[in-house]
């Protein structure tokens, strides 16, 4: 039996808009796992991003008619989550607690790779997600949009609603930090900026 062909985005967000709830159920579907993958990176721990993805989509659905369409829903979408996201963050923060880390590295055992750069790259993820999750909200989100999704400035800044000067600043000032904590100066050493 031939499935109906898909909706396209726009059709599905207008019936949405009419109070059409299978249309906002597939407008979850066609988004969810970028809206995950964006809720993951800028948490750091699967079990908080489904907490901000869920929250995120709470959102989504509430506003949804306030939604005017001058951007694609992804877009409208990213924003929700980054915000979602930062909010989540600063409550974790004032409720931090230490977890240990249940999650090993398997090294893998193919006689082609070298066990020490793995070792080496390892470590450097490693230290690479602490560093991020150490950086503050605000910064973490210019960072994974700009550094992993590869947005262009003036698009991290439409997608957390600040000024194109702000995410470039945000961004220099995370990856100064990054920087920082990632590679430390040692005492004598002077850095360039």
């Amino acid at each position: 039996m031939p499935r109906e062909p898909a909706r396209d985005t726009a059709e599905l967000v207008t019936a949405a808009k009419d109070g059409d709830r299978a249309a906002f159920d597939e407008l979850v579907r066609v988004t969810h796992a970028d809206t995950y993958t964006l809720a993951y990176r800028l948490t750091g721990d699967e079990e908080d991003a489904r907490d901000v993805v869920q929250e995120a989509y709470l959102r989504a659905y509430r506003g949804l008619k306030r939604f005017r369409g001058e951007a694609q829903f992804s877009t409208w979408m990213y924003r929700i989550t980054a915000n979602c996201a930062a909010t989540h963050l600063g409550r974790r923060a004032r409720n931090r607690h230490d977890d240990l880390d249940e999650a090993a590295t398997v090294v893998d055992a193919h006689p082609d790779h070298d066990p020490q750069l793995r070792a080496d790259a390892d470590d450097l993820r490693s230290r690479l997600r602490v560093a991020l999750e150490g950086l503050p909200p605000r910064l973490r989100a210019v960072v994974v949009l700009r550094d992993v999704y590869d947005l262009p400035h003036e698009a991290i800044a439409s997608e957390l609603g600040i000024s194109e000067s702000a995410a470039k600043v945000r961004l220099h000032r995370a990856r100064h930090k990054l920087r920082d904590q990632l590679f430390p100066r040692r005492d004598g050493e002077s850095r360039a900026v």
